[in-house]
């Protein structure tokens, strides 16, 4: 099962308003693909945060931009949270510094820019 449908899975099995925007999604996962197992769920879901709050997600699709909101929030939340459970401080620091620099360039008026720090947020979290 892919990281996407794993993410899917457990958005649908939390119910509730979230649970009915979820879709199925064979979209793909390129800065994903590059991080440990262990991360691969949690880094999928900020991921899915983030585009939720910069544009459409993957895995949550909802023409009502509050909800993409809320939504982003509570996937940001969601891997941020497994990220804790695992003690990995280094992770805490890449996926924090991650989102900052991501808001920082759209801030900016550089999207690329983000784009880019995602692949190297990976790199940083896998090594």
């Amino acid at each position: 099962m892919s990281v996407l449908a794993q993410l899917a899975d457990g958005l649908r099995a939390e119910g509730g308003l979230l649970a009915g925007a979820v879709v199925d999604s064979d979209a793909p996962t390129p800065h994903g693909d590059s991080v440990a197992p262990e991360h691969a769920l949690l880094f999928e879901a900020i991921r899915e945060g983030y585009l939720l709050h910069y544009g459409a997600g993957r895995v949550v699709r909802t023409e009502d931009r509050d909800l993409a909101l809320l939504a982003g929030d509570r996937l940001y939340a969601l891997g941020l949270a497994r990220l804790a459970e695992l003690g990995d401080l280094h992770g805490v620091a890449v996926l924090a510094d991650l989102i900052s620099d991501c808001a920082r360039a759209h801030a900016e008026g550089d999207p690329g820019r983000a784009e880019r720090a995602w692949a190297g947020g990976a790199r940083r979290l896998a090594g």
